[in-house]
């Protein structure tokens, strides 16, 4: 219910609000808060963690997005341009050889890993679309590198 005011001959209501009751919640709140605030634990977060192979690739095919989408093969020291459509003809093919030179060892499994690289200005759909083209083609071993490609 609004004050009243006298003045003179009438009397008129108070139109504003009194400030007083918020300013004191607000300090009351904030004391609250900094009060609570250093008996908060930081939490911690489970990050997943990556594991390492059991055995090391003897093979790693490396395929290299460049900043203008293209894509490159490389294989031990040769590196070939390819496009999107032959990248897992081409994968198969160096496992493949890969397979057949083990295999005058004795030793026929495929222990041949692949891995992507891409520049940090490549879009992330580009490599995506070469992840799946790869997975599709069945092609079990895919990687990410981790470390800048120069």
């Amino acid at each position: 219910m609004p004050s009243l005011v006298s003045r003179g001959r009438g009397r008129r209501t108070i139109n504003e609000i009194n400030m007083v009751p918020f300013i004191d919640v607000m300090l009351v709140l904030l004391i609250i808060f900094m009060v609570t605030a250093p008996m908060i634990s930081p939490s911690m977060i489970d990050l997943p963690s990556v594991g390492k192979a059991a055995k090391q690739p003897d093979q790693v095919i490396q395929i290299i997005v460049q900043k203008n989408d293209s894509l490159e093969l490389k294989e031990r020291d040769n590196t070939v341009s390819i496009n999107l459509k032959d990248l897992a003809e081409a994968v198969k093919a160096a496992q493949n050889a890969n397979k057949a030179a083990k295999g005058s060892k004795g030793d026929t499994t495929d222990n041949s890993a692949v891995v992507i690289s891409a520049d940090k200005s490549v879009k992330y759909e580009t490599v995506v679309k070469v992840m799946d083209t790869l997975q599709r083609a069945g092609i079990q071993r895919v990687g990410l590198t981790v470390q800048l490609v120069k």
